[in-house]
Formats: structure tokens, C-alpha cells, sequence
């Protein structure tokens, strides 16, 4: 059965898709988590929602727009916390809810919209098209690239600022091209996962990696392996059985980091 599903384009497409993505959200999501920004992808998410309306009602391909957005909200969360001493969550909460805001007030104005706006809000990976495919994989191996030439810089940045900025580090630019990676990656994975549930691809494969990993290095494996797991049965299970894909991954997600939990409460992972 699982040979004859991937006969069809559309899981081809599905399944390369969602497995880039995973694997883009895994990396970007551990900084966040590390820099406790683990509400970031979040806000961003529903910002970005608006992006996703202000296009439509524009007549601009919504995703661009929503990228846009997304890199303008990324950039105003951490302005704000920088320069009027905001607390990073309370920055986030602003622009979470202020993006939904936005989103409904433009679908009111117009109307409502012939397009499933809800395949933004739930995910649609299943009706990936291969223009968004193509997108998804350009998106992710530009933001990789920059992440592995300058991720001495954006390690030492995240563990220890002060120390980073007393080797030489620009901390600021670093701080800033993180937020705006993360920007980009979180539109990429509104497609998978949709707006409501895309904190959940940034946080819970890097928190179950965090009990199991004993490194940086097999954390952040460990999370890939963990994310990308879930996203292609979480694919196929909702495929057999009808559901959506957003609510199979994330609960299979859930249940890897509560075997993790359970396991690391009997001692099973404890160090040696």
C-alpha cells in the first residue's frame, strides 16, 4: 500500500515538501528555543496570516505577502524588546494577536474570499503544488546555507551574548538574521502545518531531542530525526484515514515527547 500511494504526484510532492520543512523548522527551532523565543514561530505565524489576507485582498500571490509580513514582524518583536525594554513574550503577544486582527478586519472588508482561506489557518500539504515545492526547497537550502556559514556566530550568539560580543561577534546583526530566518522558515512551514499548530513544528521535536540529546550536535539530530519522523507518518496516517495532516503530525509529535518524558522518568536515558 505504501508503494502504491507513492505513485501519486501529489504525495510526492507531500512527502518531499513536509520532510524539508521538518528539517528547516528542527534547525531554526532550536535557536529559538534556545534564545527562549519558543512563542516566536507563533506570532509570526498569525502575523503573517494577515500577510496571507492583505494578498489576497490585493490580488498578490498570498504567500509573498505573507513573507513580507512575516520579515517586517520579526524585525518589530525584536525592536521592541531592544529598544523600549519589553519583555520578549510581551512583544510576541502583541504581535500575535495584532496579526489576527489585521487578518479579520481585511476579510470583513472583503467580504470573505472565493479561496479556502482555512488551508492557511489547518495546512494543506496534501495539495502542495510543485511551484510550492519548488519554493519550499529554494526557501530551505538558502536558509541552511547561511545557517552553516555562520553558525559559529549564531551558536556562540545564542549560548552566551555578552562573550560573543567580547570576541568580536556583531551580535545585533546576528540577533536580527535569526528572527528574519525565522520569519522566512515559518511561512514555509504554514503550508505543512498551517498558522495555528506551526509552534508546534519548531518546539516539540527540539524539547523531546533536549531530553534524549547528551550535545548541541546530537540534539539538533535527534530533533530532525524526531520532526521528520512524525511529519511523514503523520502524512500517510492522514491519508489512510481521511484526517488532516496538521493534527497527525502534531500529535505524533506529543506522543514521541511523552514516550520521552515517560522514559526519562524511569531513569532510562539517565547519564552514565
Amino acid at each position: 500500500m505504501v508503494f502504491e500511494v507513492l505513485e501519486y504526484d501529489f504525495m510526492q510532492r507531500a512527502l518531499l515538501s513536509g520532510t524539508t520543512i521538518a528539517v528547516l523548522c528542527s534547525v531554526v527551532g532550536m535557536f529559538l528555543v534556545l534564545r527562549r523565543y519558543s512563542l516566536f514561530g507563533d506570532a509570526i505565524a498569525h502575523s503573517s496570516f494577515g500577510g496571507v489576507a492583505l494578498g489576497l485582498f490585493m490580488g498578490i500571490y498570498p504567500l509573498w505577502m505573507a513573507y513580507v509580513v512575516s520579515i517586517i514582524s520579526a524585525v518589530l518583536i525584536t525592536r521592541i524588546r531592544e529598544k523600549f525594554d519589553v519583555s520578549g513574550d510581551a512583544a510576541i503577544a502583541v504581535m500575535l494577536s495584532s496579526g489576527i486582527a489585521v487578518a479579520l478586519v481585511i476579510i470583513g472588508l472583503a467580504g470573505g474570499f472565493s479561496i479556502d482561506i482555512f488551508s492557511f489557518l489547518f495546512g494543506s500539504i496534501l495539495l502542495v503544488s510543485a511551484h510550492d515545492t519548488i519554493l519550499v526547497l529554494a526557501m530551505t537550502g538558502s536558509i541552511l546555507l547561511v545557517i552553516l556559514a555562520l553558525f559559529r556566530q549564531i551558536l556562540y550568539s545564542t549560548f552566551d551574548e555578552k562573550q560573543a560580543k567580547v570576541s568580536g561577534i556583531h551580535v545585533e546583526r546576528i540577533n536580527y538574521l535569526v528572527v528574519f530566518m525565522a520569519g522566512l522558515t515559518v511561512v514555509t512551514a504554514i503550508q505543512l502545518v498551517g498558522v495555528l499548530l506551526i509552534s508546534a513544528l519548531f518546539v516539540i521535536p527540539n524539547v523531546t531531542a533536549m531530553m534524549l540529546g547528551r550535545g548541541f550536535q546530537s540534539t539538533i539530530i535527534i530533533s530532525i530525526v524526531i520532526s521528520i519522523s512524525s511529519v511523514i507518518a503523520g502524512i500517510m496516517l492522514s491519508y489512510s484515514l481521511n484526517i488532516a495532516p496538521a493534527g497527525s503530525i502534531v500529535l505524533l509529535s506529543i506522543c514521541m515527547l511523552g514516550a520521552s518524558m515517560a522514559a526519562k522518568s524511569t531513569g532510562l536515558f539517565a547519564r552514565r
